[in-house]
């Protein structure tokens, strides 16, 4: 697969925040999540790859071309989503796109114009009156009507409700099926990515703490619940982490042939989630 983005240890320092040494690749035809909680720097990353901030040091190449020296020409290869639109409120969703469409060179108004008929949107209502998945629909409507090669999203799905959620998820899906296209999305809700991730990178306190394909993480992690008495002796080397009750003990393994030996038929072994890689790695962290 080829390359459509290329961050070289990122670095951003601001007083009290860092990003320390991003490192991580974007393929064709793929969906990845990045994923971190409140506060872990994926808004600040995405601010880097777009210019929108100046990183300290490290490289961005993004669809070929440097993310800085050939900035306006990478930009218009970009279908940018950002968790609110910023529109001029009073202006009607058709009046919006006229203001828009001349900014790039390959604007496609038929494309525009049944990707508008097929998400249902009124192009003569304000924005102003959008509600926030209508508002969300029509930013993905821009972001995919001048040919662009590289999605960028940076929290599309927050404050939707779970049917939004789920058309959004299925365009996106649909969105890489020419396997030209890829999709980079930003997001603390997790069962997104369950559903529609092929690679993912986990992002706590400004630093990479795991990534790779969805699949391969999963299947190399697992979630092993039982009781007390069999995590009576130190297990810590065997365990990304370790959540303790009174009455019970579940904790996530990176090695799964040493636990299944060690606890055989008395423990509970259940495949990861994306939100309890998460939880578990952030917990560590």
């Amino acid at each position: 697969m080829d390359t459509v983005l290329e961050v070289k240890q990122l670095n951003k320092c601001f007083k009290d925040f860092s990003l320390k040494n991003i490192d991580f690749k974007i393929e064709k035809g793929t969906i990845t999540g990045f994923v971190g909680p409140n506060g872990a720097g994926k808004t600040t990353t995405i601010k880097c790859i777009l210019n929108l901030l100046h990183s300290d040091s490290g490289s961005i190449t993004a669809l070929g071309l440097d993310h800085v020296k050939e900035e306006r020409k990478l930009k218009d290869k970009l279908g940018i989503v950002m968790d609110f639109g910023y529109y001029y409120e009073d202006l009607t969703l058709g009046e919006m796109k006229r203001l828009t469409a001349p900014f790039y060179t390959k604007w496609d108004e038929k494309s525009y114009q049944s990707i508008l008929k097929k998400f249902q949107l009124p192009e003569h209502k304000k924005i102003k009156d959008l509600s926030k998945g209508m508002r969300m629909k029509y930013s993905i409507l821009l972001a995919m009507s001048h040919d662009a090669k590289l999605f960028i999203m940076d929290e599309p799905t927050a404050g939707l409700d779970p049917i939004v959620r789920m058309e959004l998820i299925d365009i996106l899906k649909n969105l890489i099926q020419d396997e030209e296209k890829a999709v980079f999305l930003s997001t603390h809700i997790t069962s997104d990515l369950d559903k529609a991730a092929d690679y993912l990178i986990f992002l706590n306190d400004g630093k990479i703490v795991l990534q790779g394909a969805k699949d391969e993480i999963k299947d190399s992690h697992v979630i092993v619940k039982g009781s007390n008495k069999l995590f009576d002796q130190d297990m810590s080397q065997y365990f990304v982490g370790i959540n303790k009750t009174p009455y019970a003990v579940e904790g996530l393994s990176n090695n799964k042939k040493a636990v299944r030996q060690i606890f055989q038929n008395d423990a509970v072994y259940e495949v990861p989630t994306v939100e309890d890689l998460l939880l578990y790695y952030t917990r560590r962290a």
